[in-house]
This record gives C-alpha cells, structure tokens and sequence, in this order.
C-alpha cells in the first residue's frame, strides 16, 4: 500500500457522502417539479427515460452527481493498489459519516445514534480485517 492510499480513501469517502446529500437535494426539487408537471405519455418506458433526462436537467442533481463519479473513477485507481478488504469499509465508512454529516447541514433529519453506530460498526470491522 502506497503512503496516502487511506487519505485518498477517506478523501473519496468525504466526496461520496457530501455529493448524496446533494444528489438527494436534487432529486427532491426533481420530484416537485414532476408532481406540477403531468406527463402525456402512456408509454412507460418512454415516461422513464424523459424523467431521467429531465433529473439530469436539474443542475442541483447533475453537478454533484458528475463529482461523485468522478470520486468513483478515483476509487478504481485506489483499488488498483490497495487491498479491497481495507479500501471498501474504510470509504464506506467514511462514506456513511459524510452522508449524515452534509445532510444534517442542510436541514435533513438524521438518527445521529444509528449513525454513530453504524460507523463504530464499520470502523471495527476495518480493524479486525488488518
């Protein structure tokens, strides 16, 4: 493992949970706009693929979303050096604490109790794997 490999790790993680937050914040604004908005089509296949367009239409959604795959890419070049059983729960880990963390920044109602668990949980398992 290469030094850095866990900053990188938890720097994706941090991105990862910080762009869902967003991500979410953009779907929601999506979702409102589909509620003002009927749609004249009876074909369902056609029906999905104009709400995905119209949700990567949403600047809110498409800019976050292209950042976090954008930290998806990095990841795999993370992976390429890096045990899997050290970067996975590291990154989700990581992951899970910034989702909780941007949420609750804007104004998302969070169980911080569930979440502190369920990351001492990730943190363990990330110290019994090595």
């Amino acid at each position: 493992m290469v030094i850095g490999d866990v900053e990188k790790m938890v720097t994706v993680g941090l991105i990862w949970g910080s762009t869902n937050a967003l991500m979410r914040r953009g779907a929601l604004i999506a979702d409102q706009q589909l509620v003002n908005k009927q749609s004249s089509s009876t074909n369902p296949i056609f029906k999905t693929l104009m709400d995905w367009l119209n949700l990567l239409l949403i600047w809110q959604y498409s800019v976050p979303f292209i950042v976090n795959l954008s930290a998806s890419a990095t990841f795999f070049a993370i992976l390429s050096d890096t045990p899997i059983s050290l970067a996975v729960p590291v990154t989700n880990a990581t992951t899970f604490a910034a989702t909780a963390v941007f949420g609750m920044l804007l104004g998302e109602e969070t169980r911080v109790g569930l979440t502190l668990f369920g990351d001492v949980y990730e943190l363990a398992r990330v110290g019994t794997a090595h």
